[in-house]
This record gives structure tokens, sequence and C-alpha cells, in this order.
């Protein structure tokens, strides 16, 4: 049995009066791709921000229940340190407009790497692991702007990962990039897995279908099913789930 990664009780949220989560029950398993699907403003990204406290940023956000990460509540943890163990990459490649090498070294540094050797490899291994070594190698000292979409993409989960996370949050990493790029992500995400807990948001129902062990389907800040992907795309239990896949609405 998978273990599990990231445990979430009862859990409410609110926008001011709004109530944009209600009553979210999931377990996360460790070393999976789990995708969120659902129509827009349903409520996916808030739960994503709610796994490593970026909700906290917006003012009048009030959230209750409980969020375990390893089996410490997320509220027990250091904010500095949550974002360390929780990665999380946007819809929109936001490299630092500073060089290859210093965006990969920016998160080792903040937390103490000085040696040059050491954030050296650090660069080395993140890119490699963002299957784009291959491609910066020589240009290292180049500003990150200038990459492609998609190469800015792979920097961003290449900065995520030199600090050694646990869990990877990624928020529609691929909707603002091209298909061929698209592809690069979806097989990279297939390596990420075998020593990341991986949660993607996604629209794109083919490629929740592709790439995630698991699916939960949000609707209206609920989670109307979670399973297994294989169930939830070709036996779903409730029907709102399989008019949605189906592309009856959302």
């Amino acid at each position: 049995m998978s273990t599990i990664k990231i445990k979430v009780e009862d859990t409410n949220l609110y926008y001011g009066d709004h109530q944009a989560l209600k009553d979210i029950n999931i377990d996360i398993y460790e070393k999976a791709v789990t995708a969120l699907i659902g129509p827009s403003g349903c409520g996916k990204s808030t739960f994503l921000r709610c796994l490593n406290r970026m909700n906290d940023l917006i003012p009048n956000v009030r959230r209750n229940g409980k969020i375990e990460i390893a089996g410490t509540n997320v509220d027990k943890y250091d904010v500095i340190l949550l974002r360390k163990k929780v990665g999380m990459v946007f819809q929109k490649p936001n490299p630092f407009p500073i060089s290859i090498y210093e965006n990969v070294a920016y998160g080792p540094r903040i937390h103490g790497v000085k040696s040059k050797a050491v954030l050296d490899d650090i660069v080395e291994k993140s890119l490699k692991e963002a299957a784009l070594w291959d491609e910066v190698k020589d240009r290292l000292k180049n500003n990150a702007i200038g990459l492609s979409g998609g190469q800015q993409q792979r920097l961003c989960i290449a900065r995520t990962m030199a600090v050694e996370p646990e869990v990877l949050l990624m928020d529609e990493p691929t909707s603002a990039l091209d298909p061929a790029s698209t592809m690069k992500i979806e097989d990279l995400m297939e390596d990420l897995k075998k020593q990341y807990t991986v949660i993607i948001v996604t629209h794109n129902m083919q490629q929740a279908g592709r790439i995630s062990d698991y699916t939960a389907f949000f609707l209206n800040g609920e989670i109307i099913e979670y399973d297994k992907t294989e169930n939830i795309f070709y036996k779903p239990i409730d029907k709102r789930t399989e008019d949605y896949i189906t592309g009856r609405f959302g």
C-alpha cells in the first residue's frame, strides 16, 4: 500500500465571507502524481496553496481543519522551512532576471550554502533533474530571461528542486507552453515522481489521464470524487465526474 504523504481533514477556507473550500478530506500518496481537475474557480488552486500556506499572504483568508505533511501540521512549520519542503511551480514561468546558474543557486544560498563546489554540484544536479542541463550547460552565465518559455519553466522546476523539497506543487505548469514543451514537462514528471510527491492542477483532461496516478475532481469548492486516475476516467462513481470528464460541462 502506498504511504500517505499529506493528510487533509475537514478543511474549510474562506475569502472574507466567500467559502472557497468546503470540508476537504483527502490523503495524498508519496512518490506519485496526483492531478486536481475541475472547472475554473472550483477551488483547485486555492487547495494547492493551502499545502504551502501561500494563502496566508492574502488578506481576510481564514482556514480551519487539519493539514499534515509527513505527520506534522502545516501551521506548526516555520513558513520558510515549509516552502523549502513543499516547492511550487506556477502557471507562467517566472525565472529571476539573473543568470541561469544564479536562478538555481538562489535557494541553496538563502539556506546557507556558501561553497562554490557544492553550489556547482547542486546546479548541475537540479538542471539534470529538470531535463535542462544539456541545453544550457554551455551558457550558465547567460540571463535566464533569454530562454524559451518551455526552458524557463524547466528552469523554475530546477530552481524549486535545488532546495531538495519533498513535495512539488504545480499550478497548471504547461498551460502557457507549446505542445513540444508540454510533452517535455510531462515526460519529466514521470522521472520526478520517483523521488518527489507531485500534485498538479490541470485543465487538460488528456494531460491528467497521461501523467497522474490519482485524480481528485473538484466542483464548487468540494472534492466530488477522488480515486486512482483510471477509475476516475473510466469508472467514475458520480455522474458529475463523468459529465465533466466527457466534456458536458466545465
